[in-house]
């Protein structure tokens, strides 16, 4: 069984929101590092530093299309009197051997190519003739007035001072600096450091596969027509698309018939591709729940600390709950309530810090926030539980949206903090503070 399942569990006994949660993070340990390439690794966590091998840039670069110089050379240059210089060739980006600039001569440079020997400035082109001698180039005119290759004079109408447009050697990494620590979560401008410092691959906790599987005979495929007694299967993609944001590849299983054979069945094949596996439906005492026989059979009882235990909390929604671990590798199953609300909240407060706890992560949970209520009426709460209310929250306030039942997808979707009142607290006036969990 899980780590707290030595805590007293009477078929009476309530579990907190806390505890429950406590349980599940000492359970949950990260996944073991792997190498992957660059873009594989994107949203992953880093476990190790990475130094720099080669400074950034690795040698002295221009920053404009222009003409590299030496300083002397166009010192006073001006509309009136420019400098006439000699054009001793071209330095193209990825130039290996660029020729030398000596007294009284310049080398038309690229954007990006390496400075010449004996150059100290770079005059963009638009100080120029552009080497046609018919006074200052501007613009794409500037860029097509010589061709690449020609040598001749060119005129320069303004001086430089020295390293002028010049991007100097390591001024944006230097060898052996810390390019990123262990911990850093890979985004877009991470990955481009690495690949800029010859990284191509590097060695991360992988993001979680997270498998999704909704209980339940009345639930039909989206798109499907509805039969009597019938409902689409909401919770499914609901969880699926929260696990994805919480940083998860996620798999969607379509919904299960209430028949504990086939749930054990699907189970027992989703566990190869699953890193943590999320149920919803089915763990509370009605006779057609069976998430708990089929957990029963699945359950890795035989191992030490196997097995899925289910919990009543005292949370509004959410009160039923299942979590432990099954299958030969001790894979962690969260079995939510089926009520989309329900499910919704649960994820937000079990399930994601699980998935981010597996990532590596040290951030498991959303910012929360201190807001006044702005509503109509108090807010009523179950003395002794734990409420999850829905609202917007925007400049410190926070408005309720929809009631309080767990069925109001509509009210779901139009929320985007929880309002937490706590389990001693069974009244909120309008006005007064309360905590919210902030969801966007």
């Amino acid at each position: 069984m899980s780590s707290a399942a030595t805590r007293p569990a009477g078929p009476d006994d309530l579990w907190s929101v806390d505890e429950h949660l406590d349980d599940i993070l000492a359970t949950v340990r990260p996944l073991e590092p792997i190498e992957l390439q660059l873009l594989d690794a994107q949203g992953c966590v880093l476990v190790e530093n990475v130094t720099v091998p080669v400074s950034l840039p690795p040698f002295d670069n221009s920053s404009m299309d222009g003409y590299a110089v030496r300083v002397a050379d166009v010192a006073g240059a001006s509309e009136e009197f420019p400098a006439a210089l000699e054009v001793v060739g071209d330095v193209a980006a990825g130039a290996a051997d660029p020729v030398r600039v000596g007294p009284g001569q310049a080398a038309r440079i690229m954007t990006g190519a390496p400075l010449p020997p004996g150059a100290e400035a770079v005059v963009p082109v638009e100080w120029t003739d552009g080497g046609l001698g018919e006074g200052p180039a501007s613009g794409m005119r500037a860029r097509s007035l010589a061709p690449e290759g020609a040598e001749g004079q060119v005129h320069v109408y303004r001086p430089a001072e020295a390293r002028a447009h010049v991007r100097a050697e390591g001024s944006d990494v230097r060898a052996g600096e810390l390019a990123l620590e262990a911990g850093t979560v890979l985004g877009a401008p991470q990955i481009a450091l690495l690949a800029a410092i010859g990284r191509g691959t590097v060695r991360v906790h992988p993001r979680p596969r997270v498998v999704v599987l909704s209980t339940g005979s009345e639930l039909v495929q989206p798109g499907e027509e509805l039969a009597p007694g019938q409902i689409h299967d909401s919770n499914s993609f609901a969880l699926t698309a929260a696990a994805r944001d919480a940083g998860a590849i996620a798999y969607r299983v379509g919904a299960v018939a209430d028949d504990a054979e086939t749930l054990r069945t699907t189970i027992e094949d989703q566990l190869i591709r699953a890193d943590l596996l999320v149920t919803t439906g089915g763990v509370s005492v009605g006779a057609y729940d069976v998430v708990k026989e089929a957990l029963s059979s699945v359950s890795d009882e035989d191992e030490p600390g196997g097995g899925v235990e289910f919990r009543r909390l005292a949370m509004q929604p959410g009160k039923p709950q299942g979590f432990g671990t099954i299958g030969p590798d001790h894979t962690p199953l969260l079995a939510l309530p089926g009520n989309p609300v329900s499910s919704y909240v649960s994820f937000e407060l079990f399930v994601r810090p699980a998935i981010r706890a597996l990532m590596g992560l040290t951030e498991l949970h959303r910012p929360r926030a201190r807001a006044v209520l702005k509503a109509d009426a108090a807010l009523r709460s179950p003395r002794g539980r734990r409420q999850f209310l829905r609202g917007r929250y925007a400049d410190g306030e926070v408005t309720p949206v929809g009631g309080a039942g767990s069925h109001l997808i509509a009210a779901l979707a139009k929320a985007d903090a929880l309002i937490v009142v706590p389990e001693d607290t069974e009244s909120v006036e309008p006005g007064g503070e309360v905590e919210v969990v902030l969801l966007g």
